[in-house]
């Protein structure tokens, strides 16, 4: 079977994935690579593993080729992609597509009133209802947002991003996070990690540290990235007096990102609907942290049971993503059980290696019209959660 891979770019977020799919089809699997990186994410180490990969194909350098590619391939997975030309000839000549994507309507589904938005819908998506072609959801409220239009009707799964997933003896990681303050008393390491963006919201991370120095709690704060945001954070960090508890490290390469998260205690994670999914989540669940997320993040209902391997809070409340914040700084146990729960859902479920076979299988029984949806997980049916549902579906069977 040939599997082609159609994105903007690859980066270290999708190559564990398709580093799987090559060892599992070798050379009938390709990523077409349409885009040329965006200097920014270049210079925050996202392209540094790029040149060597066997699988990859340049569209801009090879558009001949990579266009008979997408075409005589069994299966084509597009996605990440607005300009439909790369994937149109597939779609007209009636050949199997996924397509993988993350929300059409971020900022409210109210949007979806538009006629010349429901048009352009329709043109990409809704008209192939019943032709072959599946939707690969890249967060929790995808299908719901495709539902509005009619499209892919019970054809939408469970889907997402996979980047690595590190194999840990949980006792040495969980030594690594015990952290002491100059008198020695134990003291809590938290993150937060990413581009300074308002819809990120990375001043819930210094309102919080604000919060727990009047608690008095032994704690320290590393935040990791930068961007538009980051004077104002740092004169808030000035006028409250925390420049002890709280550390700038500016841009890091992904594997110290990596670092960070193994050597602390909990992760923040504070955007709000924008964040179409959010990797830094699989990343620091795998890194054994205590999840703090809002709701409204794609990846939080599809990765996160609140109160089984994270916490969650309903997304615009920073009242109750503070009080989870010391409910954690207190609660040494709450921190360990739920840091290796998360650790136990990415290295059992979502990693690379489970979601490459999973997607030959799937794709294999495209080929033969013989589907087998996966039971939970990647490539289980996608259900249709609405926005303002998310939090409670991340509290499932949870008794507050």
């Amino acid at each position: 079977m040939k599997l082609t891979i159609v994105s903007n770019y690859i980066n270290h977020h999708q190559i564990p994935l398709a580093d799987a799919l090559y060892q599992r089809i070798g050379a009938d699997f390709a990523f077409v690579q349409v885009c040329q990186m965006e200097e920014e994410r270049i210079r925050m180490g996202w392209g540094s593993a790029v040149g060597s990969l066997p699988y990859l194909k340049l569209y801009y350098e090879e558009q001949e080729q990579c266009a008979r590619l997408i075409l005589d391939s069994d299966v084509v997975v597009f996605g990440g992609v607005e300009d439909e030309r790369y994937i149109k000839p597939r779609l007209d000549a009636g050949k199997i597509v996924i397509r993988a994507s993350e929300r059409l309507y971020r900022e409210g589904q109210w949007k979806s009133i538009s006629p010349r938005g429901r048009k352009k819908k329709y043109e990409d998506h809704t008209q192939y209802a019943n032709a072959p072609v599946y939707l690969l959801c890249h967060g929790a409220y995808v299908a719901s947002d495709f539902n509005i239009v009619h499209a892919y009707p019970d054809k939408k799964y469970v889907w997402g991003y996979f980047p690595e997933v590190r194999r840990y003896d949980l006792d040495a990681l969980f030594f690594r996070k015990k952290h002491f303050d100059q008198s020695g008393k134990p003291e809590v390491r938290l993150l937060w990690a990413g581009r300074f963006l308002k819809l990120k919201h990375p001043e819930y991370a210094v309102r919080a540290a604000k919060y727990l120095e009047q608690w008095q709690i032994s704690f320290h704060l590393d935040m990791v990235g930068g961007g538009e945001m980051e004077q104002p954070l740092r004169r808030m960090v000035e006028r409250w007096r925390l420049e002890h508890r709280v550390t700038f490290h500016g841009f890091q390469p992904p594997q110290n990102v990596r670092g960070f998260m193994e050597e602390s205690d909990i992760f923040l994670f504070t955007s709000n609907y924008l964040e179409g999914w959010g990797a830094v989540l699989n990343e620091s669940m795998n890194s054994a942290c205590a999840v703090v997320a809002g709701s409204g993040i794609g990846a939080v209902p599809v990765l996160m049971r609140h109160g089984e391997n994270g916490l969650v809070y309903r997304t615009g409340c920073f009242r109750q993503f503070k009080e989870q914040v010391l409910l954690l700084c207190e609660d040494a146990a709450l921190r360990g059980r739920l840091g290796r729960n998360a650790y136990q859902t990415m290295a059992f479920l979502w990693n690379p290696e489970t979601a490459a076979d999973r997607l030959y299988r799937f794709c294999e029984g495209l080929t033969r019209k013989c589907v087998q949806p996966e039971r939970e997980g990647p490539l289980s049916p996608a259900p249709l959660i609405a926005p303002r549902a998310g939090y409670a579906y991340t509290r499932r069977g949870h008794k507050e």
